[in-house]
């Protein structure tokens, strides 16, 4: 491979502040993880749960009392 000669020359300054150009990398965060039931929801689960067997417990005694 022949060598290429650059047409323009690296100049460092003498004195003075140097500065160079930082390049923005992508940063990866960590997952977050999700609850797959909300706690609302598994408190309104629960509240349907206990309507329901109270339910049941109701037409029991209708039915008792019927008998």
């Amino acid at each position: 491979m022949p060598e290429v000669k650059s047409i323009f020359r690296e100049v460092l300054p003498k004195q003075g502040q140097l500065s160079m150009e930082d390049v923005p990398t992508m940063v990866l965060c960590k997952p977050k993880l999700l609850p797959l039931k909300s706690v609302t929801l598994e408190k309104l689960e629960k509240m349907q749960m206990e309507a329901q067997k109270a339910v049941k417990l109701q037409e029991l005694a209708m039915k008792e009392q019927f008998q």
